[in-house]
């Protein structure tokens, strides 16, 4: 491989970016941590890394250390003289505040769009960004990439009859139809009121699922009370099964056990997040590092890559 290409990685993200590296057939660079007593840290590139093309591969889910982490590389990146500093963000966290959905909070997707800019990246790479128009709030170039290039084949191999897809929400309703389409699928759509953040007042379901092998589609999985309790009546209305495809396994709090009680017959996501050990059986996780390391290698050549936007709502 090219020998001016170089792959770090911050440390929430290093298990995905060793198997990034390895498909792209190179090694990660060499980073040092340094801790001080206060819980002060300092990262180190431990090799060369003027004029070179730099991806620094880091998810920026909680903790909001793990997003200063990547900021911090970005800087030490940049006073080294990187000729270009490419952000890897296979989660983006904080997507979902994209915009102001009551008076006097914060659109930290955007605040966060700015800090990466002004630490110095010359281009960002992401998946399946909660909003689309978070692109939008970058002054560099976006690849926004889609785990439906994954899921899609996944799904087809299985080769279920009477295949229906719904999203557990209507606010994916646009993105379980593209699914539909390209799965020659029905569609159903499931309707929640909340109470609270991560607290549903009230589902229903609009559509017939009986006797039907349903799969539910979303971004997210966060305390996956919204993906149960759709699975759950979903099952109750006569469904033969309920699975779901969700591309960022985030599971706070007991979402694991949950998941085991619910009745989904399993829960497919991907490793951009860091798989919890012993979660749940339910729980078959899918590699994003083919899609990633293509990506690299076609940017590093100047080459399109929209043959990865195959399984998109845009073809």
């Amino acid at each position: 491989m090219d020998e001016n290409v170089k792959i770090f990685s911050g440390r929430a993200s290093k298990c995905l970016a060793g198997k990034i590296a390895s498909k792209y057939g190179t090694e990660l660079g060499k980073v040092t941590w340094a801790k001080f007593a206060d819980g002060e840290f300092q990262p180190s590139f431990e090799e060369t890394v003027r004029g070179k093309e730099l991806f620094i591969i880091q998810s920026t889910m909680p903790p909001a250390e793990n997003l200063f982490e990547l900021l911090l590389m970005i800087d030490a990146a940049k006073r080294a003289s990187a000729k270009h500093i490419i952000a890897v963000i296979p989660y983006f966290g904080f997507a979902r505040q994209d915009r102001k959905d009551k008076p006097r909070v914060p659109i930290a997707s955007k605040l966060i769009a700015n800090l990466l800019t002004a630490a110095g990246i010359t281009r960002i790479i992401t998946m399946d960004l909660h909003a689309d128009q978070i692109q939008g709030f970058f002054d560099v170039p976006v690849d926004h990439m889609y785990a439906s290039c994954i899921f899609v084949p996944y799904l087809e191999k299985l080769g279920l009859d009477n295949l229906t897809m719904s999203s557990p929400d209507t606010g994916g309703t646009r993105r379980a139809g593209t699914y539909a389409r390209f799965l020659n699928a029905d569609l159903i759509i499931c309707y929640k009121q909340r109470a609270e953040p991560n607290k549903i007042a009230k589902m229903a379901i609009v559509g017939d699922v009986s006797g039907r092998n349903v799969v539910l589609v979303d971004d997210i999985i966060d305390t996956a009370g919204t993906i149960c309790k759709a699975a759950d009546l979903i099952m109750e209305n006569g469904a033969k099964s309920v699975r779901a495809v969700c591309t960022h396994g985030v599971l706070s709090g007991n979402a694991c056990e949950k998941i085991e009680k619910s009745a989904l017959t399993e829960l497919v996501i991907t490793d951009t997040i860091p798989p919890k050990e012993g979660c749940s059986g339910k729980i078959k996780v899918l590699s994003t590092a083919d899609v990633f390391a293509d990506v690299f290698d076609k940017i590093v050549h100047f080459e399109s890559i929209s043959s990865h936007f195959k399984f998109t709502s845009y073809h």
